[in-house]
Order: C-alpha cells, then sequence, then structure tokens
C-alpha cells in the first residue's frame, strides 16, 4: 500500500485559510474573478448564448426556405443571417466551448488548484465575451457581414462589399482569434506542467491529451486565418492588392489560407468531444477504457493528419490532378485515426455490457455515434473528386458538414453538461425531461439534414435564400424545416430544466456516477484539499480511499504555505515536483484590459481612429499594471508541501512555466510568419510576371538589408551576453539599462533601415502584390518591434526598480527569447525579400 505523504493529522484552520485565499468576490467584483470554475463557468454560460442564437437564426431561415419563391426575409437579410450563423457556430460558438470545457474541467482532471495563468483565462473570456455580443448585435443594425462565415474574396473585397459590414467580421473575429490563441497558451502550459505527482503522460486523462493537442492545433491553425483576415482588411482600407488577380493578387490565396485554418478545426472541435466521450464512456460501462494507447495514438494523428486536408475543400478550384489524388488521399487516410476511436468505445461498452448504464448522457453519446458515424461515411463520400464534383456547393455538402459538427460535438457537450453538472450544481438535471431532450433534438436533428442529402443530390444549391416552386424541392425543405422546429423545441425544453435546477455549488454526491477520474474527488473554492501522488489512470477506481485522504490533507501541499494562491508545478513528462507556483488573485487589471482590447478593435471597424488609439493605449496600460505583479520573487524561499518534501517557491529559466508560455507564444508567432512566407512564393508561382524584378522596382541595394542583419545580430549578440553574465549587469542600474536601450536602438534601427531601403527605390504597396507582400513584412516585423519594445522598457522599469537579477530573471528571459526569436524571423525575411528576387532573376 502507498505511504501518504502527510500521514499526520492536519491543523483545524487549513481549510478556512484556503476558503478565504481562494474566496470568490461578491457582487459587482464578482467580474474580477479568475477561478477556474467562475470564469469557465461563464465562458460555458456565453457560449451557449451564442448557440441559442445562432440556432434562432437558422430557425428563421429554414422557415424562408420551406417553401419555393417565399419572401418572409429579403435576400440581403438572409445574407447577414446567413453569414452571422456560421460564423457564431464556428467562432464564438464551438471553439469557446471547448475552451471553456478546458478551463473548467482541466484543473479538476489534474487535481490542481488553477491553471498557471488564471488571469490570462479572464482576459481571453471577458475579450470574447465583449467583442462577440457586440459582433453578433450587428444583425439588428443592418451592419452584420454579408460574404458567408468563410468571406471569400473577390465578393468581400471593398469594390463589391463596401461599408463596415465586412471589417466587423474581419476586425472582429480576428480580434477573437487571438482570444483563442491566448487560451491555448493556458492550456498548453497547465496540461504539460500542472500535472499531479506521478501523473505522467501515460498515465493522464485522455480528455487532457485532447485539450494539449487542442491547443497544440489551435497554435498552429489558427494563425493562417489571422494573416488571412490581416491581409484582407489591409486590401480593403489600404488598397493594397494582394486578392487583386489584375495586379497580382489571387482571390484562391484566401482559400489556402482560410482552409488551412478551417478543416483542422473541424477536427480542434472534434477532438476534445471525443475525449469526453472518452472519459465518459469508461464510467458508463463501469469498465477501463479499451486501447488507451491506441487513442492516444489516433489523436495525435488526426491532428497530424488534419493539417493535409485544407485543398479538400477546393477540389472544384482548378488545381493540379496530383494535387487532387493527393489531398483525396488524405482525405480518406484521416478516417483510419478516427475510426480507432470509435471502434474502441464500442469494445468499452461491450466489454461492460452488463453493467453499462443507461442514462441521458449515455443516450447523447449513443446519438453521437451514430450520426458522427453517418457524417464520417459522407465525408469519405465528398473525399472522391468525382463525387465532389458533382455535389460541391450543394445541400449535401450542408448536411455533411452539420452531421460531422452537431453530431460530433454538439451532442457529446450535452452529455458533458448531464454528466458532469453535478461537479457545479447543488441539483442534478432532471433524467426523466433529459430523456425528452434527447429525443427531441436527435429525431429533430436528423428530420431536418438527413433529407438534405436529396436535396443536394437533386441539384439544390447551398447558400440561396429562396428557390423557384417549380424546382421539385418544397417537400424535402418542408420537412428539414419541421425538422427544426422539433430540434428547437427539444433545446427549450432542455433550458427549462436548466433553469428550474442548476443551482451553482457541489451537489449532494460528490461521485454519483462511480468514476475513476480525480474530477470527481471532494471539491470546493480552491479545488482539492491536497494534491495527491498518482499511480494508475482511474486512481479512484484503484484506491477508494483516495477521496476521504485527500479531504483530510494527507497528501502534497494540504494548507497555504505562502500565504498566496499556489498549485505544483511538476515535470512535463513523468510529473516529478519541481516547485510551488504562486498564482495572483482576482484583479481589475484583466478585466479591464479585455474591454479597452475588444474597444480598441470594434472602434476601429467603424473607423474611429482616435478613440481607438486611446482605447489600445490604455489596454496596454492596464496589461502592464497586471503584469507588474506576476513575478512575486524567491523571498519565501523552499516550502514544505508534505512531510519531509520541500519545493522551492520560484523558478526561472527552462524550468518555469513563464518560460514554457514564451515557447508557445513563439510557435504561434512562428506559424504566423510561415503563412506569409507560403503566400508570398504563392503569389509569385501564380502571378510571376509582376513579381521582382520583372514588371516592379529593382530590389533595393544590398547594403541596406546588410546593414539592417547586422544590427539585428548585434542586438542578439548584446542578449546573448547579458544573459552569460547576467549577475554582473543586474548589480549596476546603469549597465543593465544601458545593454537594454542598445538591443532596442539595434532593433528599432534595424527596421528603420529595411523600411528605407524600400522607400528609397520607390515601391509602392499599391502597385501590385509584390509590393504588396513587401510591406506586409514590414508590418509583421514591425508588430514583433512593438511588442519587444513595450517588454524591453518594463524589464528596464523592473530592475530600477531592484524587482529584476540574476535570479528573479523571468521578465527579462521573456524578453530574451522573444528578440532572438524575431532576429531568427527577420533573417528569414531579409532573405526572402532581397535574396530570392536576386535568385529567380
Amino acid at each position: 500500500m502507498m505511504e501518504l505523504p502527510n500521514p499526520d493529522p492536519r491543523p483545524e484552520g487549513e481549510v478556512r485559510e484556503l476558503e478565504r485565499i481562494w474566496a470568490t468576490p461578491r457582487g459587482w467584483r464578482l467580474v474580477t474573478a479568475v477561478n477556474n470554475t467562475v470564469i469557465g463557468l461563464l465562458y460555458l454560460g456565453v457560449a451557449f448564448l451564442f448557440f441559442l442564437m445562432a440556432g434562432l437564426l437558422a430557425v428563421v431561415m429554414r422557415t424562408q426556405l420551406a417553401l419555393g419563391d417565399n419572401r418572409l426575409v429579403d435576400q440581403d437579410l438572409y445574407n447577414q443571417m446567413f453569414t452571422v450563423h456560421g460564423t457564431t457556430m464556428m467562432f464564438l460558438f464551438a471553439v469557446p466551448a471547448v475552451e471553456a470545457l478546458g478551463v473548467m474541467l482541466l484543473p479538476q482532471m489534474l487535481a490542481a488548484r488553477d491553471l498557471p495563468f488564471p488571469r490570462l483565462s479572464a482576459f481571453a473570456i471577458w475579450a470574447y465575451v465583449v467583442g462577440g455580443l457586440v459582433f453578433f448585435s450587428t444583425i439588428f443594425y443592418d451592419l452584420a457581414p454579408k460574404g458567408g462565415w468563410f468571406m471569400y474574396p473577390p465578393l468581400t473585397l471593398m469594390e463589391y462589399s463596401p461599408g463596415d459590414n465586412a471589417d466587423f467580421w474581419l476586425l472582429g473575429i480576428g480580434f477573437i482569434e487571438i482570444s483563442a490563441i491566448a487560451g491555448a497558451v493556458e492550456i498548453v502550459v497547465g496540461a504539460l506542467r500542472t500535472r499531479p505527482p506521478g501523473m505522467s503522460l501515460a498515465k493522464m486523462p485522455i480528455f487532457a491529451w485532447t485539450m494539449l493537442i487542442f491547443a497544440s492545433m489551435i497554435m498552429f491553425a489558427f494563425p493562417a486565418v489571422i494573416l488571412a483576415t490581416m491581409m484582407l482588411e489591409i486590401e480593403r482600407a489600404f488598397g493594397w492588392p494582394f486578392f487583386t488577380a489584375a495586379l497580382g493578387g489571387d482571390p484562391l490565396l484566401w482559400q489556402h489560407l482560410f482552409w488551412f485554418f478551417g478543416h483542422p478545426e473541424v477536427y480542434i472541435i472534434f477532438l476534445p468531444a471525443a475525449g469526453l466521450v472518452s472519459m465518459m464512456v469508461p464510467t458508463m460501462a463501469r469498465t477501463p477504457l479499451v486501447g488507451y494507447h491506441l487513442i492516444v495514438v489516433a489523436l495525435i494523428g488526426t491532428g497530424f493528419f488534419s493539417f493535409g486536408l485544407w485543398v479538400h475543400h477546393m477540389f472544384t478550384t482548378g488545381i493540379p490532378a496530383l494535387s487532387l489524388a493527393f489531398f483525396s488521399a488524405a482525405s480518406m487516410a484521416v478516417a483510419v485515426p478516427s475510426g480507432i476511436q470509435v471502434f474502441s468505445w464500442i469494445a468499452t461498452i461491450a466489454a461492460g455490457r452488463e453493467r453499462f448504464r443507461i442514462t441521458t448522457a449515455s443516450l447523447f453519446i449513443l446519438g453521437f455515434l451514430f450520426i458522427f458515424t453517418l457524417g464520417g461515411l459522407t465525408g469519405v463520400m465528398v473525399a472522391m473528386v468525382p463525387f465532389d464534383h458533382q455535389v460541391h456547393d450543394t445541400y449535401f455538402v450542408v448536411a455533411h458538414f452539420h452531421y460531422v459538427l452537431i453530431g460530433g460535438f454538439v451532442f457529446p457537450l450535452f452529455a458533458a453538461i448531464y454528466y458532469w453538472m453535478p461537479l457545479f450544481s447543488r441539483r442534478m438535471l432532471s433524467e426523466r425531461l433529459g430523456r425528452w431532450v434527447f429525443w427531441l433534438i436527435f429525431i429533430g436533428f436528423n428530420v431536418t439534414f438527413l433529407p438534405m442529402h436529396l436535396t443536394g443530390l437533386r441539384g439544390m444549391p447551398r447558400r440561396v435564400w429562396t428557390y423557384p416552386g417549380e424546382m421539385g424541392w418544397d417537400t424535402l425543405n418542408l420537412i428539414s424545416t419541421v425538422g427544426t422546429y422539433v430540434l428547437a423545441v427539444g433545446v427549450l425544453v432542455f433550458l427549462v430544466d436548466l433553469a428550474a435546477k442548476f443551482r451553482l455549488g457541489n451537489g449532494p454526491q460528490e461521485n454519483p456516477w462511480g468514476a475513476g477520474t480525480l474530477e470527481w474527488l471532494p471539491n470546493d473554492v480552491y479545488s482539492t484539499r491536497s494534491i495527491p501522488h498518482i499511480t494508475s489512470r482511474e486512481p479512484l477506481w484503484d484506491r477508494p480511499s483516495l477521496p476521504q485522504e485527500v479531504r483530510d490533507g494527507h497528501h502534497y501541499l494540504p494548507n497555504a504555505p505562502t500565504g498566496w494562491r499556489e498549485t505544483i508545478v511538476t515535470s512535463p513528462i513523468h510529473a516529478r515536483p519541481q516547485y510551488v507556483i504562486q498564482m495572483p488573485g482576482p484583479g481589475w487589471p484583466p478585466f479591464l484590459a479585455a474591454v479597452f482590447t475588444a474597444a480598441f478593435f470594434l472602434l476601429l471597424t467603424v473607423k474611429m481612429v482616435t478613440i481607438a488609439t486611446i482605447c489600445g493605449v490604455l489596454a496596454i496600460a492596464f496589461i502592464l499594471v497586471w503584469a507588474w505583479g506576476l513575478d512575486p520573487g524567491p523571498s519565501k524561499g523552499m516550502i514544505e508541501i508534505a512531510k519531509g518534501v520541500r519545493l522551492p517557491t520560484y523558478m526561472s529559466g527552462p524550468t518555469s512555466h513563464s518560460w514554457w508560455a514564451m515557447v508557445v507564444l513563439m510557435f504561434v508567432a512562428a506559424s504566423l510568419y510561415l503563412a506569409y512566407v507560403f503566400s508570398y512564393l504563392f503569389l509569385w508561382v501564380v502571378s510571376p510576371e509582376v513579381w521582382a524584378p520583372i514588371g516592379s522596382p529593382e530590389p533595393p541595394p544590398l547594403g541596406w538589408p546588410l546593414g539592417s542583419a547586422a544590427l539585428l545580430l548585434a542586438g542578439s549578440g548584446i542578449l546573448w551576453l547579458v544573459s552569460r553574465r547576467l549577475g554582473v549587469f543586474s548589480a549596476s542600474r546603469v549597465a543593465m539599462s544601458v545593454a537594454l536601450l542598445l538591443s532596442l536602438a539595434c532593433l528599432t534601427g534595424a527596421f528603420a533601415l529595411e523600411l528605407r531601403g524600400h522607400l528609397a527605390t520607390g515601391l509602392s504597396p499599391k502597385g501590385n502584390a509584390y509590393g504588396a507582400m513587401v510591406y506586409l513584412g514590414a508590418v509583421l516585423f514591425a508588430q514583433l518591434v512593438f511588442a519587444l519594445v513595450i517588454m524591453g522598457l518594463f524589464a528596464m522599469a523592473r530592475h530600477l526598480a531592484a524587482k529584476l537579477d540574476a535570479v528573479r530573471r523571468v521578465t527579462y528571459d521573456s524578453y530574451a527569447l522573444l528578440y532572438h526569436y524575431t532576429v531568427a524571423q527577420s533573417l528569414l525575411g531579409l532573405g526572402l525579400i532581397h535574396g530570392f528576387p536576386r535568385l529567380i532573376g
């Protein structure tokens, strides 16, 4: 039997102290809360609100399409509703709902007190709430975008979409994607660094694996659409021709960038839902998950394959036959890892068939298996190029992706709500009403979307607001509309049950389903009383006494030894305890920073540049105020987390969670820049006649880029020297300040030289796509320079305030890491802009 880390009885006052430190703010201060359960519930609640509002738009659209020649709404309003419906479901509901589940459940499953950056989670959530609500409200003011949730150029260029409608999509959604990336940084570091002692990667819950892969996919997929929205907004606002064919641009570039994000997003949504199912099925079957290791491999394989499928959406655009064959094969191959998961669930259910419980949650899981399997089968069909040519842009595709997305995510989400509700509500949802909810939604969904396969095969195009009555589509469309109302009634019954039963707090039973995973340990505002040592994947099954041991404080960190909010940081592979992180509590700066950040982007949309700039400055100011208190330093020394076990309370360098967060952010920046490199080379391939030096000004003399490169290397060398001798530099305020200022001078000087070289040759960003891409590279460089100037001055202020030295160096390490990355990216850019045209010339 395992020896308890803290076998002796604990003092009674420890629990009261934990309750005081982790208390949730009340009243109007609730918006400053950072507890994962509070902001996670807020996040999920707002995401579900967007689901309901987008669903109402779908009901109106289906009513419009119930009969031919209908005039319930006009074409302009229908296009706005169609665009807002798709955008809301994909950007404001699906991905945020997944992140909300991660914020709510991941710390509980890892027995952590919270995720490592609670204020970052709060910032991301409030930015999403404010920005998302303002974006959706545009439908009421005739300001909603009309170009579809995919916003294809040239339809969305200024010539064909004047006004601010498209700008609300471009700036609003691009900003919300940044919020999603902030959440992904939190999830990656949390899953890798805040697991309980003993929980190696091989013992990690499947949901934690899916959230880790989900967040990693966001890191590499979302930057592509951020770059695309940036390019389209710049073209609309300033006339840089990225997508104008007459000037060397290409509308297909948007499709490549958008679908490089868009198709992985399907799996970004599906994988966490599959993780939820993999957590619930073993509990319902009362048997361990069959094929755990195969499922982990399948999850990683699905994430990998999903990035090779974006051309799946572009089979009819005239791409080469070899590309068609490759992407068609990849589209079929991705079904293999998905099939492994389905067969694993079936095997687990079969292994525990005599004990399998039919509850509302298990009904939704069985419904998910049926619907998602059908969606997967039609997915293999549209992966066949000849068949795709027949059904592309018909209602067959609409039916297919609703079977995949609703079957693959909404059904598991409802199952998860019924299953995990006892963790957050004092009363469970009604099982009797839950069965009504399931059957109404299941029947309504299939009645709605199954006929659409036939409607599409009969030739009805998607994205039309009406159709001639004599086409013979009326009956099928009327059946689909009736199904929509049945589905809506099912959701309404769920809302009635939720309003009647949900009461915030712990449920009457701590583990009503008899689950074996850590989220069912005794919980309070501080999560678990103590953090257990893990020796298996189902610790509550293998050690029935564990809940009482945790409640009595017999495991790690049963108290608050530093007087702060704390959790244990462990090694990323084997989860060995390394140090105790001191986390910030509630505060106004993250909330205010989120509000002003949202205001900055939204005010730019309506061209209120001055007020937007003021809001941007205020957002940065509140971020700096928030960041000032994030580095408490090593003053607490070593603390005891268990009998005879002591850990430091501060860490810098590669062991620090802050270092890991900066590395994740660098991967995001690298993905964004690789999307830029792809765009640059793509436009060169499709329009070589306008590429430099043919048809464009000669590249600037090599003196400009060589001088810029020399300055970049000099700045990086200065920081390398400071890093090696930080103790010497930090001992002198003058030496450290001079070193930081010199590094910033080198960086800004390199940018000024590069920009001066472009201006000296008369290269214009409006002349052709080559000029636009060159100046876009400078814009990406300028973004990093801007961030580094703020970070460098912040590090200098920390040093002058005696809060940065050879030990307390997290602020400097973050600055140096991003600086070295910027130098590497900029040197690549100099080679691309100045070397590549000479090479091909």
